[in-house]
């Protein structure tokens, strides 16, 4: 081969609930998305060189079952809330059932692409031999918040 950087790429999309503590609009109320998440991954060798032996750098269905797998039980489908907003918390908690999952800042596209990168990504692809090098998280077809990794 040619020794290129090979890079893959898995979209994940789901649906969740948020609300943004002390934004100065409209994204203060609790509203929801259509999330999409594109995550970016090689070999966990620095090269990001290394394929197996049919010729990938991984299976896309095994990172999707490793990361849909923990946003479907997660995240799709229930709220994204800081765990100092009480008050939401507390909203939510009222009806049932009730998805629920805390995040130690506010849920802004950027914390939540930081999140996946840098806690969830690790535990779930290391086993697999491959890591995320960058993670772009599309809140709207408009708006998107990029994470990536030092090189």
């Amino acid at each position: 081969m040619s020794g290129a950087n090979l890079t893959v790429v898995r979209r994940i999309e789901f649906c969740a609930g948020h609300r943004l503590l002390g934004h100065e609009g409209k994204c203060a109320a609790l509203h929801g998305h259509n999330y999409a998440a594109e995550f970016h991954v090689t070999a966990l060798d620095s090269s990001g060189t290394g394929l197996d032996d049919v010729g990938r750098v991984v299976d896309f269905a095994a990172i999707k079952e490793e990361l849909k797998g923990w946003i479907d039980r997660e995240w799709d489908h229930g709220f994204l809330l800081w765990e100092g907003d009480e008050a939401a918390i507390a909203a939510v908690r009222a009806v049932e059932p009730c998805k629920l999952f805390t995040l130690p800042a506010n849920p802004t596209a950027e914390v939540l692409a930081e999140y996946l990168l840098t806690r969830v990504c690790p535990a779930r692809l290391a086993p697999l031999g491959v890591r995320c090098t960058r993670l772009e998280l599309w809140e709207t077809p408009n708006c998107r918040a990029v994470a990536s990794l030092p090189a």
